[in-house]
């Protein structure tokens, strides 16, 4: 028990310790990750903990969320049109860096052959966790992310199976290529076509539930169990991940409700930051200091090593297939950090590997903070230097405006709150007050003239505010069931209807917004005939997307109940999602005729089953649109 509560207090100050340096760093140009590993290096230093690091704990309980992750949000389309360059990096590039790093280590460190080249394996599992949250943060273009991080999910599950064939080698003394071909093949085709399969079942079974708690439990099955069985079969686990997590994120996806999809993003996001945390403040504590300065010669020429490695691979070999710009290329080679499963590997050398195991987690340590700190510290000023992160004179000239109107306003605001608590007389606030408010309104218009010179500004604008609407309204919805004023069921409902709105067509919207009474052009009229229980769900989902909607009063009567026409207007390439939304409002339910309709087919046919299915929707193309 008491084994139990000093593990329970370890886990809470990691936790406090992460949610401090999570704050503190917003205060300060540097990556989170970054951060942690000085953090846990302070720690270590003034007051060290009892963490064990174990290589199965990292690889078996944080390397699975991680990958499963990142493999979860790439959108798989992407990743095809830059395929061929991502496995090059991910398979040859991973056998070139071997290699190049055994040659070098082995020449320059003293190490023998064997051993050299374990650590070159090893050291081929990039992890730019840090320099892909960079590229989110500042935009950077979305294909250099793409491959950077579809090369690093592929080439760790490559490097393991190099690692292990590597280390086999060495301890049995043989080594055959075609067999070792083979193997490679085996290992990591097999995780493969299991992370495959397990996704495929998974995402067919989450199409068949409407449960979010359900539909979130079952990928975090997937993510965790697609490893553990890879694993049993004697296959790689890590490729088995990020085969489920790529056919979960973009089938599996496809078969949740918009609220079910935002609750699993958000807990993947989460469950990502613990994991990422963990493993970053882990290697901070375990840092020895002393150790890598005593070796500091043989630090050096590994990374030289992994640096002369990375500029074959990325200069050479990412030559093949689609083109890469020179300016990506160069953010690559720097982009090429090292982390956690390096350092596992690393720690789970056995000791057949000899004296030589105990120089090669030193340079893994030395090399992974070098990653971390000089590369993951100088790759902002590298990208801006590059002119890969460019930010318009129209966005710092809206910024500097909208500060001071903000300013401005704040000082409005709190002189007439002193005013009101009796702290500043009537009569200085009645000189006072024209001449702020004079000044707030000039500052204001001088915002409004920057956005309209700048229309992505004002689409960006409008977008955050129509997003936090948005959550204004399904917060109010959790107050009132929480007090009691609504039920589970219209709470559920309601939620729904606004997940939609978050989920879909919102920079569509913002741009709609733009034009206020001038409306895009129609290119489409869809008739949607819905029942009258319906009519304020249908107009509530078209207003949320800007869907310009015109409610006729039908004279049609069925199940006893009025009809009612919406007329909609489709602008370009919006027919799809409107239709789904108004289907989506529209529930389906089954009525029972307790008494004889007056008129229709149904006459005289009392206790009658009927289904309803929600809206009939009517399409027509426009040849012209006018307003009046």
């Amino acid at each position: 028990m008491d084994q139990l509560l000093r593990i329970e207090t370890l886990v809470l100050e990691l936790l406090l310790i992460v949610s401090v340096v999570a704050i503190v760093v917003r205060r300060f140009r540097i990556p989170y990750t970054v951060a942690l590993v000085l953090a846990g290096l302070v720690l270590s230093l003034r007051s060290p903990l009892e963490v064990e690091f174990s290589p199965e704990f990292i690889l078996s309980l944080l390397i699975p969320p991680l990958v499963f992750e990142a493999a979860y949000h790439l959108n798989i389309d992407k990743l095809r049109k830059n395929l061929v360059t991502i496995l090059l990096l991910a398979i040859p590039g991973v056998v070139v860096t071997m290699l190049v790093v055994g040659g070098i280590v082995s020449f320059g460190g003293g190490l023998a052959i064997g051993p050299a080249l374990i650590f070159g394996a090893l050291i081929a599992a990039t992890d730019p966790v840090s320099v892909v949250a960079l590229f989110r943060r500042m935009g950077a273009p979305k294909r250099l992310e793409v491959l950077l991080e579809g090369e690093s999910l592929f080439n760790d599950g490559t490097a393991i199976v190099v690692f292990n064939l590597a280390v086999a080698a060495v301890i049995t003394g043989e080594f055959d290529l075609l067999d070792g071909v083979v193997d490679f093949v085996r290992v990591a085709g097999g995780g493969v076509l299991i992370g495959l399969l397990l996704g495929w079942i998974t995402s067919r079974l989450i199409a068949q539930i409407d449960d979010h708690l359900v539909e979130t439990t079952m990928t975090t099955v997937l993510a965790f169990g697609s490893f553990l069985v890879a694993e049993q079969v004697h296959v790689s686990g890590v490729l088995a991940v990020v085969a489920a997590g790529l056919v979960n994120g973009n089938i599996g996806s496809e078969g949740m409700s918009p609220t079910t999809r935002i609750v699993v993003l958000n807990f993947w996001e989460y469950v990502a930051f613990l994991a990422n945390s963990a493993v970053f403040l882990l290697i901070g504590l375990e840092l020895d200091l002393p150790a890598l300065i005593n070796n500091a010669p043989l630090i050096l020429w590994a990374i030289g090593a992994i640096l002369v490695a990375r500029a074959i691979g990325i200069y050479g070999i990412s030559r093949v297939g689609r083109p890469v710009p020179r300016a990506w290329r160069h953010v690559m080679f720097w982009g090429g950090l090292r982390g956690a499963i390096a350092l596992a590997l690393a720690l789970s050398l056995p000791g057949e590997i000899g004296p030589e195991r105990r120089p090669i987690i030193i340079m893994t340590f030395g090399i992974v903070l070098f990653t971390l700190l000089g590369q993951g510290l100088t790759m902002e000023s590298l990208m801006r230097r590059l002119g890969l992160i460019v930010r318009s004179e129209e966005q710092i000239e809206y910024e500097r405006r909208h500060a001071r109107a903000l300013a401005a306003r704040a000082s409005y605001d709190h002189l007439e709150r002193l005013h009101s608590d009796g702290l500043v007389s009537s009569h200085t606030w009645d000189r006072l007050q024209p001449l702020l408010r004079q000044r707030s309104e000039a500052l204001t218009t001088a915002v409004q003239q920057v956005l309209r010179q700048a229309p992505d500004l004002e689409v960006e604008e409008i977008d955050t505010a129509r997003r936090e609407m948005l959550r204004a309204q399904r917060s109010m919805i959790a107050t009132l069931r929480r007090d009691g004023v609504i039920s589970e069921e219209t709470q559920n409902e309601l939620v729904a209807e606004i997940d939609l709105a978050l989920d879909t067509g919102v920079e569509a919207w913002a741009r709609r917004a733009l034009v206020g009474a001038r409306r895009p052009d129609v290119e489409q009229l869809v008739a949607a005939v819905v029942q009258d229980e319906d009519v304020e769900s249908a107009l509530n989902a078209m207003a949320l997307r800007g869907i310009p909607t015109t409610q006729v009063h039908s004279r049609g009567v069925f199940l006893g109940q009025p009809n009612h026409v919406l007329l909609l207007g489709i602008p370009n390439g919006m027919l799809e999602q409107t239709i789904r939304a108004i289907r989506s409002a529209c529930r389906r339910r089954v009525r029972y005729l307790e008494t004889p309709v007056p008129e229709g087919p149904l006459f005289g046919l009392p206790s009658q089953r009927v289904d309803v299915h929600g809206a009939i929707v009517f399409v027509f193309p426009v040849v012209r649109h006018e307003e009046l």
